[in-house]
Formats: structure tokens, C-alpha cells, sequence
């Protein structure tokens, strides 16, 4: 009963309009208060969450994101990719899907990711007779390639709420990666070639695609330099997203010289505003994890579905519907902190590895981030391409499903995950 209480109030409080900081910090602070808690408890957790060295990457990977998108660089990525396989059946297509994973390798943000390719991508496609839902839902889902390739902030985020290694949850992330990128590939191949009606690009010649890959070729560089350091242990995700901070200003500011003092202040503005936001919710998604582990509440729903649910198929199907429901209210990383500490002792329970399972996370949040009416690469889409959220959301309803798709190819081959 007391879970459904916390449930109901907890929707409420959203369903008003209060954000979800103060929803979230508001409803654990009157847990505490009610359950005879020490209110001490709110700023201590407040305290120790931004005192964490791993959150830093959180900002530096934000400056780095929007430094890149404010010199252009997604241009130059797009340019390279078009020139490569422009010509091919549904060209423009997979160059936008090949040029959404480079970009999400490089910062690690599905909103930069959509918002630069979809900028770039969006007229080029529709100009050669590609169907406009289906142009609007490619940026949505390939954006969200944003958080699931490395670095990935929610996967930081899970990282410091379950204190697992950040290295190895971002090593996790690099085949259901790989997944995606190829569903979406072969199915942009498949509806170009029978539905779409598109008009071919001409194929490009050598100097051509030599010219665009030299241009594109220091922003490459970089993801390399970034990703590389993190896996072979020579940068911690915090040094790293420095390393990439910097090398982008160097790579925006003196090489390509495409970045403009006010496109570095617009840059560091809208980087301050989302860190704000971020680390908001964190510290407040902190005290109301603090007040229902108090109450024992991830306790009683891990015991209620180890009463009730014997086979891991089952739990893994209920948590993803649980999960998809969530995202029809939740923004990702508010359901990356409210759904960790209550879903996971269960899967434990139910013998799933932590890694694996925050994995399994991270692409039903990606889910959300295209789900209405909070699907927030919907948004972004919707604005980039100035379209009706009708369209947009129709558009991404075959790429939920090769979402979901992966997911079963998560569960029935966990090495997916785990391989490394």
C-alpha cells in the first residue's frame, strides 16, 4: 500500500508541472519527515552526490558536445560519410545512421547527436524524395545512438549509482551499439530500396571523398584519442571527456576555425544550463532513493517478484513494459535514477549481472527518449525540422522496434554485452 501511495503522489507532483528535481527531492524530504527520518539526511545526500570526481565528466563531456556542434563539425562528418556511401540504395539514409554513431562516439549526448546530423541530414534527405516520416523518425532513433555508444552520460549515471566500473559499462555499450547500428542500416536499405521513392546521389569522385574525409578527419581523430584512452586505462571518463574538451576547442578553434566566440559562449551557456539541470536531479533522485530505501520498498518489490515471477524471460519482459510506461512520463535519466535502486536488487536476485542489466537499461531508455509525449529527441526533431509531433512520433514506431528487437538479442546472447 505504501508503494502505491508514493507511486500516486509522485505522479501527481509530476502531473502539476513541478519539475522533476523538485518533485523527486520534495517527495524524499517528506519521506524523511514522515517516517521520523532525520531531515539531515537530504543535505548529506545532496553533498555526497556532487562531491563524486566521476560527475565531472558529466559537464566536460556537455562543453565538449556543444563546442562540436557550434563549430559545425557534424557537417564535416556528414560530408565525409555522403561521400563514401551516398550512392548506395538508401545512401543518404545510412550515411545519416553511420554519421549519428561517429557523432555519439565523440559526446556522448543523443540531443546533440540528433540536433547536429538532424540539422545537416533533414533537408539533404528530403530534397532526394525520402518520405518524410520515415526522415524524421531516422534523426529521433539515430540520436539516441547518443547515450548507448560511448561516453554515454546515463551510463555514468548508472555507473555512480550502482558504483560500478564506468570503464566497463561503456566496454558493455560498444556491441548493442554495433546492434543498433546495423538494424537501422538494413532496414534504411530495405525501405529506400522498396518504399521510399528516393532519388539516387551520384557517386562521388576520389578527390571528392579524399577532400571530405581530410576535412572530417581531426573530429575522427578525436573520438579515437577519447575512446582508445578510456578503454586502455590511460584516461579515467573524467580525463578523458577533459582530453576531448580541449582537443575539440583545438580541433573548432585553430584547425577548422569554424568557432566563433559567440558560438563558444552559446556553447558554454547551454553546457552550464543542462549540467545545472543534470546534477539537480541526481542530488534530488539521491534523497528519494535515501527515503525508500529507508522504507524498504526496492526490498519488498525484489521479495514480490521472486514470489511471483520464476522465469528471468518473464521479469525481463514486465520490467521493459514497466520501463516503456515510465518513459511516457520520465525524461532518461530521472528513470535511469528513480527505476536503478528499486529494479536491481530484483534482478540480482534473478541472477542478471549488473553490467549487463544497466545495458538492458540504457536501451529501454533510449526507447523513452522517442516515446511521447516526453520522448525528448521527438522534441528536438520536431524543432530542427520545424514538422508536427504526429509525424515525428509515427516515423519512429519501426525503430522502437528494432529497439525492442535488440533487446530480445540482449537477453538471448548476454555476451552481447559481456564479451569484453
Amino acid at each position: 500500500m505504501t508503494v502505491i501511495v508514493i507511486i500516486v503522489l509522485l505522479f501527481v507532483l509530476l502531473l502539476t508541472g513541478i519539475p522533476v528535481a523538485f518533485s523527486l527531492g520534495g517527495m524524499g524530504l517528506g519521506m524523511l519527515y514522515v517516517g521520523g527520518f532525520s531531515e539531515l539526511m537530504a543535505p548529506q545526500s545532496i553533498l555526497s552526490t556532487l562531491d563524486g570526481f566521476i560527475l565531472l565528466a558529466v559537464p566536460l563531456f556537455l562543453l565538449m558536445s556543444n563546442v562540436l556542434l557550434q563549430g559545425g563539425v557534424g557537417k564535416d562528418l556528414f560530408g565525409a560519410v555522403q561521400a563514401w556511401v551516398g550512392h548506395w540504395p538508401g545512401g543518404l539514409a545510412v550515411a545519416t545512421i553511420l554519421s549519428c554513431g561517429i557523432f555519439a562516439a565523440i559526446s556522448g549526448s543523443s540531443v546533440a547527436t540528433a540536433a547536429t546530423i538532424g540539422t545537416i541530414a533533414i533537408p539533404e534527405m528530403i530534397k532526394h524524395g525520402y518520405q518524410k516520416k520515415f526522415t524524421y523518425g531516422l534523426l529521433a532513433a539515430g540520436g539516441t545512438l547518443g547515450i548507448l555508444i560511448p561516453p554515454s552520460i546515463p551510463l555514468i549515471v548508472y555507473g555512480f549509482v550502482t558504483e560500478e566500473s564506468v570503464i566497463a559499462l561503456f566496454i558493455a555499450g560498444v556491441g548493442p551499439g554495433i546492434v543498433l547500428i546495423v538494424l537501422f542500416v538494413l532496414y534504411s536499405v530495405i525501405y529506400a530500396r522498396y518504399f521510399g521513392g528516393f532519388k539516387p546521389v551520384e557517386k562521388s569522385s576520389m578527390d571528392e571523398r579524399r577532400s571530405a574525409s581530410i576535412r572530417a578527419l581531426p573530429s575522427l581523430l578525436l573520438a579515437v584519442v577519447v575512446i582508445s584512452g578510456i578503454y586502455t586505462g590511460i584516461f579515467t571518463p573524467t580525463e578523458a571527456a577533459a582530453v576531448g574538451f580541449s582537443a575539440a576547442l583545438i580541433i573548432t578553434g585553430l584547425i577548422l576555425k569554424t568557432l566563433t566566440w559567440s558560438g563558444f559562449v552559446a556553447a558554454s551557456k547551454a553546457s552550464m544550463v543542462t549540467t545545472v539541470a543534470v546534477l539537480l536531479i541526481v542530488a534530488c533522485a539521491k534523497i528519494f532513493g535515501k527515503a525508500i530505501a529507508l522504507y524498504g520498498i526496492p526490498q519488498d518489490i525484489s521479495a514480490a517478484i521472486v514470489n511471483n515471477i520464476n522465469l528471468p524471460v518473464v521479469f525481463i519482459i514486465v520490467v521493459s513494459a514497466v520501463l516503456l510506461i515510465m518513459g511516457l512520463i520520465f525524461e532518461a535519466l530521472s528513470m535511469v535514477l528513480i527505476m536503478t535502486p528499486v529494479l536491481l536488487p530484483a534482478a540480482l536476485s534473478m541472477g542478471f549481472d549488473t553490467i549487463w542489466f544497466g545495458i538492458f537499461m540504457v536501451v529501454m531508455v533510449e526507447c523513452a527518449l522517442i516515446t511521447p509525449p516526453v520522448g525528448l529527441n521527438l522534441y528536438v526533431i520536431q524543432s530542427v525540422a520545424r514538422a508536427s509531433m504526429a509525424d515525428v512520433s509515427r516515423g519512429v514506431i519501426p525503430f522502437l522496434a528494432l529497439m525492442l528487437l535488440t533487446v530480445s538479442f540482449l537477453y538471448i546472447w548476454p555476451q552481447l554485452a559481456l564479451q569484453f
